[in-house]
């Protein structure tokens, strides 16, 4: 399908565009990203580790949704299970859903299958719950949910959409942690290939958006802006892929490795330079 007709079919990334990320293959993202396939800005504290700030970024968002001990939380966007794994085994939540568009991340979680964790291959609009759940939380998903050329309304709309969806997701007095990058004002220059070969069919929100969409059906509680902690993380991820090149190479080909090294440094100078920023809110239903 054209990339154009997919994206207009519903907003945001289409399972095709989503595939042609995160399906380039787990071993290729475990060499740089690290062995728990944790894909998204970590949470630092002193001379921490990547794999110390990631756990605790995972942490502060099973802490900011209310998650710990539920009987059920969805992780809206879950990647290769790290928060369902840290939700069931270590945060005594009796069962933990994840949706994803990857068929490679589905087929790791199902490989490496955890009593508890539940994964499908399911957009969110397409979910159904038997019963509420407990808590919701979404990390480094909502990027994708619109695409380049909608109008600011256009995206509002989307956003109200998801709000709506999680509303309905949710038990009354429930709580939700999301993470998602976003832009301070409208970029006036986006290099080419993050849109193109990078994240095709996706768009960041502006910093003001994902609050006002969520006006009327969550109440917003925290919120912190950790730009310079997703510097740190690109930066780290960008060293480890150019420590392991000639494995990444065997496995993806040239072109495709200096593609992510340029994406990981050019998304690395925005986030040094303020041009964007990485938000981590959390919502109580209302």
């Amino acid at each position: 399908m054209d990339n154009r007709l997919a994206a207009a079919s519903r907003p945001g990334a289409s399972q095709e565009a989503v595939e042609a990320h995160y399906d380039l293959g787990n071993e290729f993202f475990r060499l740089w990203i690290g062995p728990d396939l944790i894909y998204s800005c970590a949470l630092f504290e002193g001379d921490d580790d990547l794999a110390s700030a990631q756990c605790r970024k995972l942490d502060y968002h099973i802490e900011a949704a209310g998650a710990a001990g539920a009987a059920s939380v969805l992780d809206i966007g879950c990647g290769w299970g790290a928060l369902l794994n840290r939700l069931v085994s270590h945060r005594g939540v009796k069962r933990a859903v994840g949706l994803t568009l990857s068929p490679s991340q589905a087929d790791w979680i199902h490989h490496n299958p955890i009593p508890g964790v539940e994964v499908r291959v399911e957009n969110w609009r397409d979910h159904k719950a038997e019963k509420p759940y407990d808590a919701i939380i979404s990390v480094g998903a909502f990027e994708h949910f619109c695409h380049g050329g909608m109008t600011s309304a256009e995206k509002l709309q989307a956003y109200r959409e998801f709000f709506a969806c999680c509303h309905r997701l949710l038990v009354d007095g429930g709580r939700m942690s999301i993470q998602t990058i976003a832009a301070v004002a409208p970029l006036q220059f986006v290099p080419s290939l993050i849109p193109e070969k990078i994240f095709p069919e996706s768009e960041i929100p502006l910093i003001w958006e994902p609050i006002a969409a969520a006006e009327g059906k969550f109440e917003l509680l925290a919120l912190r802006n950790d730009a310079d902690h997703y510097y740190r993380t690109l930066r780290q991820w960008e060293q480890n892929l150019t420590a392991c090149r000639d494995q990444a190479v065997a496995l993806v080909g040239e072109e495709r490795v200096r593609d992510f090294q340029q994406y990981l440094r050019v998304s690395a100078f925005a986030f040094k330079r303020g041009h964007i920023c990485l938000l981590r809110m959390s919502f109580v239903k209302r």
